[in-house]
């Protein structure tokens, strides 16, 4: 019940239930309820969030044709993160009981004190180099701030209630309201993000890409139609090497000379592949931007090479990793500077060094739908945008595209 106060927030976003006052509540509620409790309640309530905010990661293998293997994906993340829950309570346990001598009448404060600083600590704690679970990420749609000094006010607050059994110290939590903007931004009108919903397994089938390459030059023919300046397509929407297909180029490149055209596809050097956004402007150039960060085990393999050549050879064909850039990437398209992002890293704190105003951000969310990956991503996507002050552009295949900005979503796209 304690790890389903926590992750509940997922849950009412997803059927689009986003009132801040039982956000506020629910994320208020798992930390009281949480910080006062048993090595064995961090446990299991670290398993369960696990379960709750990831489950959907074991998806993926239905299109790698193993069902078999989601139920102990499933268990391996329950496990990870009710181990790291764990960690947090016992080391907090055991540090109190050799200060107990010292500090017998302020028990149980020393406990509190450790444990709200291994939650605060959470959100720098990446298992496989998965950096989705941040705690704070709970107040993201609530009347409360988001950043790390508003999270540890809500702790200091609690702990002092819990310590002292007297609930007027939660007023202190006042000192982090900071409620999400209700007026609509100013967003450029002449963008246009394209949302499309093409299966995985489709996206790779040969025999269909012509169809689904045709309904993408009708979309952005639609917004040359509609006098638009910029039409953003999804990641890898064309999923064949771009750079090798001149045909397919010079077909979008043609289109660009009357429109702005952002679009993910796939590059490569004559030695390894990338993830990349090709950037078509009107003035006749074209950019590839290509991933910075990429998923784990998706895309690249964390684990040691002797295990990361197994893990390959048994459940990826001995497929090669993909590669990333080192530098992150910047373009500019009518006068407006965007920082390039593709799915899983716009998630990431990298991207948003030196705070861009601007984001394009294209996904594919086919690997894990229908599930609430999409919900959590857009989640993270406010969380960012919020604490940098980012308004993204997201275009995404099998769920909704829109735009955040100022931490909220104020336009969406079928």
């Amino acid at each position: 019940m304690t790890a389903l106060t926590g992750s509940l927030f997922i849950y009412l976003s997803y059927r689009g239930i986003d009132q801040p006052f039982i956000h506020t509540l629910l994320g208020l509620a798992f930390f009281y309820i949480l910080l006062p409790a048993t090595v064995p309640v961090w446990f299991w309530t670290g398993f369960f969030v696990g379960q709750f905010w990831f489950w959907w990661i074991g998806l993926s293998f239905l299109h790698y044709q193993m069902p078999w293997a989601i139920p102990f994906v499933v268990l391996s993340i329950g496990l990870v993160y009710g181990i790291l829950f764990w960690s947090i309570a016992k080391l907090s346990e055991r540090a109190e009981k050799l200060l107990q001598k010292y500090t017998y009448y302020l028990s149980p404060l020393p406990s509190l004190i450790l444990k709200s600083l291994g939650l605060l600590s959470m959100s720098y704690i990446h298992p496989l180099s998965f950096d989705w679970y941040k705690p704070e990420l709970l107040f993201v749609e609530s009347f409360l701030g988001i950043d790390k000094w508003h999270f540890a006010i809500i702790l200091f607050a609690i702990t002092l209630a819990l310590w002292r059994k007297q609930l007027l110290f939660l007023l202190l939590i006042l000192l982090t309201y900071a409620p999400l903007p209700t007026k609509h931004p100013k967003i450029d009108p002449a963008v246009t993000i394209v949302a499309t919903d093409t299966t995985i397994e489709e996206k790779w089938n040969p025999s269909l890409q012509l169809q689904q390459y045709q309904r993408l030059f009708e979309e952005i023919d639609e917004a040359i139609k509609r006098g638009k300046d910029l039409v953003i397509l999804p990641e890898s929407v064309f999923p064949v090497f771009l750079n090798r297909d001149p045909a397919l180029f010079d077909a979008l490149k043609q289109r660009a000379s009357k429109i702005n055209i952002v679009t993910g596809a796939l590059y490569w050097d004559g030695k390894t592949p990338r993830n990349s956004t090709y950037i078509f402007t009107r003035d006749g150039k074209v950019t590839v931007a290509n991933k910075v960060v990429l998923v784990p085990f998706g895309e690249r393999n964390p684990l040691p090479d002797f295990l990361s050549k197994w893990v390959n050879r048994i459940f990826y064909d001995d497929a090669v990793d993909y590669k990333a850039d080192t530098q992150l990437t910047d373009y500019t398209i009518e006068g407006t500077r965007y920082r390039n992002a593709i799915c899983f890293e716009a998630t990431s704190e990298k991207l948003y060094e030196g705070k861009p105003a601007n984001m394009i951000v294209l996904s594919n969310n086919g690997w894990f739908t229908p599930s609430i990956e999409p919900t959590l991503q857009r989640l993270l996507l406010q969380y960012y945008s919020r604490k940098y002050g980012t308004t993204i552009y997201h275009a995404v295949n099998m769920s909704p595209s829109y735009i955040i900005s100022d931490g909220k979503r104020f336009k969406e796209q079928q």
